[in-house]
This record gives C-alpha cells, sequence and structure tokens, in this order.
C-alpha cells in the first residue's frame, strides 16, 4: 500500500501550483503596480506642463491656485483619491543659468564656500545662497521652477508586505520661460567678500 502511495503523482499539481500562485500573484500585482506609477508619472508631468505654460502669460500668476487645482483635477482622472504632498511650489530665477548655486572663489581649494570667500550675489540679497531663486511666478522673461507632489495610494497591498506606505508619492518639475509681456527687472550683480 505504501508503494501505491508513493507512486501516485495525481495531487503534485495542485501542490505545486498552491506554492508557485502566492510569488506568482505578487509579481503580477507587484508589475501592475509599477506600470500604474510610471502612467501617473506621466499623466502628472503632462498636467503640469500645461499649468506651466498657463502660468508664464501675463497674469497667470494671479490664477495660481486655479491652476494647481486643475493639475491635481487631471491627476484625480486616474486615482479619485489623490491629493497634493505640501503645497506646489514655483521659484522663478533672472536665467535659466542663474538656477544653480551662485558663484565663489574657493580660495583654499577644498569645494565648499567658507566665510570671507567672495560670491556674486545673483539675487542681491547679500546672502551667499546655494539656491538663488524668489518664491513665487516672477516676473516678464524670469524663468520659473514650477514643482508638484502628489500622493495617491497604491493599487495593490504588495508594496506593504515589504514595508512601503499605503500610499504611493510621484514629483514632477518644469522649467520654463515666462513670456515677454513687460520689460524685465535685472538685478545688478555685486561680487562680496562676507
Amino acid at each position: 500500500m505504501f508503494r501505491r502511495i508513493h507512486r501516485d503523482r495525481r495531487g503534485v499539481t495542485v501542490i505545486e501550483f498552491a506554492m508557485i500562485l502566492p510569488v506568482m500573484l505578487g509579481m503580477i500585482m507587484g508589475l501592475g503596480e509599477l506600470i500604474y506609477q510610471v502612467y501617473a508619472q506621466s499623466i502628472l508631468e503632462g498636467a503640469i506642463q500645461k499649468a506651466g505654460r498657463d502660468s508664464a502669460i501675463q497674469g497667470g500668476a494671479d490664477n495660481a491656485a486655479a491652476i494647481d487645482q486643475a493639475v491635481l483635477d487631471m491627476v484625480k482622472t486616474i486615482s479619485f483619491r489623490a491629493s497634493f504632498v505640501g503645497t506646489p511650489t514655483r521659484t522663478n530665477y533672472e536665467t535659466f543659468a542663474s538656477a544653480k548655486p551662485e558663484p565663489f572663489t574657493d580660495t583654499n581649494g577644498n569645494g565648499v564656500r567658507d566665510a570671507k570667500e567672495c560670491f556674486d550675489d545673483i539675487n542681491g540679497n547679500g546672502a551667499y545662497d546655494t539656491d538663488p531663486g524668489t518664491s513665487g511666478q516672477g516676473g516678464a522673461n524670469d524663468v520659473t521652477l514650477y514643482t508638484v507632489r502628489i500622493s495617491y495610494p497604491r493599487l495593490f497591498p504588495v508594496a506593504s508586505f515589504f514595508g512601503a506606505p499605503p500610499t504611493q508619492t510621484i514629483v514632477a518639475k518644469t522649467f520654463l520661460k515666462n513670456q515677454p509681456y513687460a520689460s524685465q527687472s535685472v538685478v545688478t550683480v555685486k561680487n562680496l567678500c562676507t
């Protein structure tokens, strides 16, 4: 009787399937989550590109709240429980090239700006800045960095098995120049040694 049971292979397929099913479902759900994240990211990037163009026209800064809400509404078409993480930010610069730390003279060669090393005060505030941008949309011909962070619930619970939060956060940025509807106000760059 033991030999007959030992040779019987009828239930092996069911046992093998039961062992492989959780791994297979986890991989399918993980892949689905990844594809959904890429889709949500592309929707968000398209929405902020349009919002950035709408903000860059004359009077666009006056409608910032409505423009931000339009971005969220676009993302809500794929995830109705999506929400902003913080508030969307706009940082403006005089030119694309000025969107980097203010240049300084590295007298001791350590790669870090130390006290008393001279720097070009791009934004005219009298202090060294690693980000010389100013908050807000800026004026005519200024360049604006528009950043949005969105959080939405994950489609599947797979990520929670690995300690990830139940929500996914995505970030998108656009860097656009405002239209030349007036003369640009330009700050005179001074070299300071403070």
